[in-house]
């Protein structure tokens, strides 16, 4: 890795830890962290239903509902797997048992 880019990983967790990185991760953390793909689906999955499943739908609401359920879903997930690495580091430090 070139040297910008690890000044810039140096950076991103100091920022982690600024904001409580290192504290230990609660039990919805760890469940996200297993099932990345099914927090994404599951979130994507309700918003969708949220825009179809109500009454008076309208026209625009069947192209809301798949494109924002693909972007919450994905944001969910890069998040999910955020919490994962942030698991790993824990582990590697020595801070956190995995438990």
């Amino acid at each position: 890795m070139s040297e910008v880019g690890q000044r810039l990983v140096r950076v991103f967790w100091a920022v982690d830890r600024f904001l409580g990185g290192e504290r230990p991760p609660t039990r919805a953390q760890k469940f996200a962290a297993r099932h990345p793909v099914l927090l994404a689906l599951l979130t994507g999955t309700v918003w969708a239903a949220y825009f179809l499943l109500l009454p008076g739908v309208q026209r625009s609401d069947f192209v809301i509902a798949p494109v924002g359920s693909f972007l919450l879903g994905g944001i969910f997930g890069l998040t999910a797997l955020y919490e994962r690495l942030r698991q790993r580091r824990l582990r590697r430090l020595g801070l956190w048992d995995g438990s």
